[in-house]
């Protein structure tokens, strides 16, 4: 049987592909653009047309799969989005499905990821929920941006302390627990990075990679929004989902430290600074 990986062509995704393979797994690498999953992986997996909002897709992505990992698309901020998919899930044998949640949403209700998490729950699918702190890749990816034309960090987190962690450890996690349904069953694990910076420490670091004064300029919500949204161009509803996230961060709920990515894999996180001197030209 095989593993389908949703969102393969993503952050995550790509590595979870990645490390499946080196565990010997068949993989099946699910997207809506199929010439960029087959040049990303060279044939080396399935590739198959994959869309949440197109049901007619399921039958083919879930076909000889027995394990899954469930990514929800930035884009669909409505936990509903996912839910006929996991419904699907539920009619086949599904040996476990491992969702990337977020860290805290046990107790946080704001996110969709808590919705989805208790739905996936009471369908009865055995799971193995990931839960990573924020990923040291949104500074290298969406707000790279202010980083590399205005040399500023502009993430309204106001002084608060992130745990984050690399995508690639978070893929090497959830390959970890689809490897081995049966040991991972009914789990949750909280993975996070080794320290928890606040976003100054975050500019110090790139100012030192890069050779630049990089600054954190600490903007409020509304500055924040109106500029991702007019500026940027981007989605609104991602950007509403991204501003709840930073106000669930000002009130310490990304700053813990956990063991969980070692007790899974018995590698230590990356650090941010090992990250952002691998990622250098990122931020330049």
């Amino acid at each position: 049987m095989k593993i389908l990986v949703t969102g393969a062509s993503g952050n995550v995704g790509k590595h979870v592909v990645e490390e499946l393979r080196k565990k010997g797994e068949r993989v099946v690498a699910a997207g809506t653009n199929l010439p960029k999953l087959k040049k990303l992986f060279n044939e080396e997996v399935d590739a198959v047309y994959f869309d949440f909002t197109d049901e007619d897709s399921y039958d083919s992505a879930l076909q000889n799969v027995d394990r899954v990992f469930l990514m929800r698309p930035p884009h669909l901020g409505k936990p509903e989005d996912l839910y006929p998919f996991i419904d699907a899930m539920k009619l086949r044998n599904i040996q476990l499905v491992s969702f990337l949640s977020l860290m805290g949403v046990e107790t946080n209700t704001i996110p969709p990821h808590h919705k989805i998490e208790k739905y996936i729950e009471e369908a009865g699918i055995p799971f193995a929920h990931i839960r990573p702190s924020f990923f040291m890749q949104n500074l290298s990816g969406v707000h790279s941006v202010e980083i590399k034309e205005a040399n500023e960090v502009f993430i309204p987190a106001g002084r608060s302390k992130t745990s984050f962690i690399d995508t690639e450890d978070i893929g090497l996690s959830v390959a970890t627990v689809l490897h081995l349904p049966n040991k991972y069953k009914n789990t949750a694990h909280t993975i996070t990075g080794p320290e928890a910076l606040d976003y100054y420490q975050v500019a110090d670091i790139l100012s030192k990679v890069t050779g630049r004064k990089i600054t954190y300029v600490k903007p409020g919500y509304l500055k924040y929004r109106r500029h991702y949204i007019q500026n940027r161009g981007l989605d609104k509803g991602y950007v509403n989902v991204t501003v709840a996230l930073y106000f669930m961060t000002r009130m310490g709920k990304a700053q813990d430290i956990t063991d969980d990515f070692f007790k899974l894999t018995g590698r230590d996180p990356h650090s941010f600074e090992e990250f952002s001197l691998v990622h250098k030209e990122y931020f330049m």
